[in-house]
């Protein structure tokens, strides 16, 4: 534009004064008008482009009418779906180069920056974890014992459940449901514990007469007996081949099943207290006493090194959690009931409870916080046994209501979401014998 042209005067109407003349004359013509008090600037902004972060697009198409801001506004009015007019569709207008990384809505007026970078960070939340309420299979365990200081429920690394009901042990194999009587031990003793090797098919099952026996489950045969305890032998537990018996006589054998001298340690000291042992002395390393009534449930996680959960009976009703490598006491949570076992998921760092007095619940803990994941409910005694399959994925809970039920609490090491495999789809109730 040209601005040494003038604009031609409009003649004043002959009813105006000449004061008012002058002020139309001046808005007229105030491109030429100069104030004596300030400095009239153009109202055209022209802006110094080699500032400008153009060169991050690559523009194609002067003849287009569409520009980058319009497409943004747009993106920014309608959603990125928005429909494009005919005209606009044949054109690419914007093309990231390999320099520049940041989102097309970054440039967007209508989104603060602080916004743009949490959409481009943001990972979408799960949905917490659904736990199924009800037990998927029910089996029927005529004369399991309610007893608190018995061990009566096993499950194998090869998927074969192990059941102490009277004078006999059954297995129940998960995969076929078919079951098997291992063995009889006769009017005069009885089943008190049970225990798988880790690896294999050896079942050790501990008496009531004190006796500790060896099975081979494919075999259905009693490979040797181990003399030692005087009263029942209520808790089982392997390492390898080294084999360790809890007995009513307080006292604790370590026996390696493979030697024909099979006794490796004797461990003598409880009372009523908890106590932590070593493979390297007979006497005890640490001692907890906060516990008010007998500790039955005992766990070791699986994920923390020396992280140690214990639970009390009725008049205690806490599960209490120690660091033993520090010997020092980390929490403390009273469930109102009184516990009768614990278990560590492999899968995740979660734990299950079983309880009695008086809720006879399951519950389900998210750890260290402790929230509770899920309360499981349908047994009317109180949920003395309690056992996790292979896969970590389902537990199966026995009662003196004589019934086992399975029930599908943790998620797999692949995915959170996805099912056990074991019996998932066998509904129903059954009879173990």
């Amino acid at each position: 534009m040209d601005h040494s042209n003038t604009v031609p005067p409009s003649p004043s109407p002959s009813s105006s004064s000449s004061s008012s003349s002058r002020h139309v004359e001046r808005m007229i013509n105030s491109n030429h008008y100069k104030s004596p008090s300030r400095t009239i600037c153009s109202d055209r902004f022209i802006p110094y482009r080699s500032a400008s972060k153009f060169s991050l697009f690559d523009i194609r198409g002067s003849d287009n009418t569409s520009t980058p801001y319009s497409s943004l506004l747009r993106t920014a009015l309608f959603g990125p779906d928005a429909p494009l007019t005919p005209d606009k569709t044949s054109h690419n207008i914007f093309r990231y180069k390999t320099e520049t990384r940041q989102s097309m809505h970054s440039l967007s007026p209508f989104i603060h920056n602080d916004d743009v970078v949490s959409t481009a960070n943001h990972t979408p939340v799960k949905p917490p974890r659904k736990i199924p309420r009800s037990p998927y299979k029910v089996l029927d365990a005529p004369a399991l014992q309610d007893d608190f200081y018995l061990n009566l429920v096993d499950w194998s690394s090869l998927n074969v459940l192990a059941v102490g009901l009277g004078n006999c042990v059954y297995l129940w194999n998960a995969c076929s449901s078919k079951v098997t009587k291992l063995c009889d031990l006769g009017n005069d003793d009885c089943v008190c514990s049970v225990g798988w090797a880790q690896r294999g098919t050896l079942l050790a099952i501990g008496t009531n007469s004190g006796q500790v026996q060896i099975w081979d489950a494919s075999q259905c045969k009693m490979i040797r007996t181990m003399e030692g305890h005087r009263l029942r032998v209520g808790a089982l537990a392997w390492s390898s081949s080294l084999l360790s018996s809890g007995g009513k006589d307080k006292n604790i054998y370590q026996r390696d099943i493979r030697a024909q001298d099979n006794l490796v340690s004797k461990l003598s000291g409880h009372k009523s207290e908890l106590l932590v042992w070593n493979q390297h002395s007979t006497q005890p390393i640490l001692k907890y006493c906060e516990h008010t009534a007998a500790v039955k449930a005992i766990a070791w996680s699986p994920h923390v090194h020396g992280l140690l959960a214990s639970g009390g009976g009725t008049a205690d009703r806490c599960i209490r959690f120690w660091n033993t490598a520090t010997n020092s006491h980390l929490s403390c949570m009273d469930t109102g009931s009184q516990v009768c076992n614990l278990a560590w998921s492999k899968n995740v760092n979660e734990l299950v409870s079983t309880h009695g007095y008086s809720q006879n619940q399951i519950i389900v803990w998210r750890y260290p916080t402790m929230s509770k994941l899920a309360t499981l409910t349908g047994h009317t005694y109180r949920v003395l046994y309690l056992a996790i399959s292979p896969d970590g994925q389902t537990i199966v809970t026995g009662a003196g209501d004589e019934t086992l039920r399975f029930w599908n609490v943790f998620p797999s090491l692949k995915s959170q979401n996805t099912e056990s495999k074991i019996g998932a789809l066998s509904f129903g109730r059954t009879i173990i014998r």
